[in-house]
């Protein structure tokens, strides 16, 4: 006996495609109804740090998962030096616009633990200002933190505007400075950087000499082995307009981050104020 044919589907009636186009039409324009309303009831709502709300809390979730994603393992790609990109300068927030007298420039450390920790050359320690309590700034000269181990990379900086630049930095690794100049713990204890950083503050404040520009950075960003304080970009040192004699690289943070001419460095157990934050992005601004 022969099998039956397959059964052939009728084609749709002009008239039952003119109901699935009304159909169709009507959950589109319900769809796009209810997104205008939703934008309109999100972008009406009370404002925390410059957006509204709901957007603030997005941030603030997009922050904890990417706090809890974060390893110091996770390397920013590098690059050979035939990648590099020519200079771009962007951003003179701060006091870049100003003339400084590099030579008497001192960085001012806050919030530190009571002593800096062992350095790799003797008169390190000595001449750094120190107390026995944690209550006192510390004023360190360039010279100083130069005599820290340093590192050359080539990393890419993104700018938040869609933008990139490759460039050659030479610097001290934030967390080598850190170790020598160490955040205190959370809990008082004697701080151990390199073995047991979960123990610190959570946060580390960075600001330009006249405070006119500012970032606020989470403290496993900042002991992030690619995180560098530079005083060279591509085998020079910085220009006044790319922040010298001291600025931030950070890799696993957009450009917004990488503050130039840095003024103070401060150690809190407290969220610290960024500038662009203030002005509605993302306070974590992380890659």
């Amino acid at each position: 006996m022969s099998a039956k044919p397959p059964s052939v589907m009728e084609p749709a009636s002009p008239k039952d495609m003119r109901r699935i186009s009304r159909r169709s039409f009507a959950w589109a324009v319900g769809a796009v109804a209810s997104t205008i309303g939703i934008g309109r009831w999100i972008f009406t709502r009370r404002q925390d740090a410059g957006v509204p709300w709901p957007l603030r809390a997005i941030l603030g979730l997009n922050e904890n998962v990417w706090t809890d994603l974060f390893s110091s393992k996770r390397q920013a790609p590098t690059y050979t030096e035939a990648r590099v990109t020519a200079e771009r300068i962007n951003g003179d927030e701060g006091d870049l616009l100003n003339d400084i007298d590099l030579s008497a420039w001192k960085l001012t450390l806050s919030g530190a633990h009571s002593k800096p920790g062992p350095s790799t050359t003797s008169d390190l320690a000595d001449s750094a200002d120190s107390s026995d309590s944690n209550d006192k700034d510390l004023s360190i000269t360039l010279k100083q933190i130069q005599s820290l181990p340093h590192v050359e990379q080539i990393t890419e900086l993104f700018c938040i505007e869609g933008w990139s630049i490759v460039q050659r930095w030479k610097g001290v690794r934030f967390r080598d400075f850190a170790a020598k100049y160490p955040p205190p713990n959370a809990d008082g204890s004697p701080p151990d950087v390199l073995n047991h950083p979960e123990n610190l503050v959570s946060y580390v404040a960075m600001e330009t000499p006249d405070g006119g520009y500012y970032v606020g950075l989470d403290m496993q960003s900042a002991l992030h082995p690619q995180t560098l304080l530079c005083w060279e970009m591509n085998g020079k040192p910085l220009t006044q307009e790319h922040g010298a004699p001291l600025r931030l690289v950070i890799p696993v943070k957009y450009g917004v981050k990488n503050i130039k001419r840095i003024g103070t460095i401060t150690y809190t157990a407290d969220k610290p104020k960024d500038y662009w934050a203030e002005q509605g992005y993302d306070w974590y601004a992380g890659l």
